[in-house]
């Protein structure tokens, strides 16, 4: 038997499909997260650098603690209530997108970063990739990070503009890709 791609996502998502403040992490049900408040943003391109417009970015982060509010953090108990740690959003027309959010703390053996998964009609699977702080520490350890050849790291770093505001652009394919990863 000759094997088969897997089935393509989509056809599209609908505009729906990304609740009304799905992309805002720094409240949860009217409560505000602990932590400092940072927005992330960028624009998604494909090669030659046209902007996807209704691609989906969901991000996966830690708390200010450095805590992952799911089971498998041992501790997870200790997380902050009131900061899920999930968020999504959709590009628009020009391919940005937008994330309000706190600043992650370090998990343990990591720097702070922040996971991000991309989903888009005609893609053959979820691309994940890690957001990285041209400010953070532990940067140079991080085991995530190392796998990255070093001449490729940057492109997972985001770049401060301001205070509390970072830039972080994904390319999908082409000159300056930017690294995926499989599971």
């Amino acid at each position: 038997m000759i094997p088969t791609p897997e089935q393509t996502l989509g056809p599209f998502f609908l505009p729906r499909f990304v609740d009304a403040d799905a992309n805002d992490l720094t409240q949860l049900e009217g409560r505000r997260a602990r932590g400092e408040p940072i927005e992330i943003h960028g624009v998604v391109t494909e090669e030659g650098g046209a902007p996807l417009e209704n691609l989906i970015v969901e991000i996966w982060q830690a708390d200010a603690a450095g805590i992952f509010r799911h089971p498998l953090d041992p501790r997870h108990r200790e997380a902050d209530p009131d900061f899920l740690g999930w968020g999504r959003a959709a590009t628009d027309r020009e391919g940005r997108y937008l994330f309000r959010t706190i600043r992650p703390g370090a998990p343990a053996g990591r720097a702070p970063h922040i996971n991000l998964m991309l989903m888009y009609s005609g893609l053959m699977r979820i691309l994940k990739t890690a957001l990285f702080f041209e400010d953070g520490p532990g940067n140079d350890a991080d085991p995530v990070l190392r796998c990255v050849p070093p001449e490729r790291r940057g492109l997972l770093v985001a770049r401060r503009e301001a205070p509390g505001r970072y830039r972080f652009d994904i390319r999908l394919r082409g000159e300056g890709e930017t690294p995926f990863f499989d599971d």
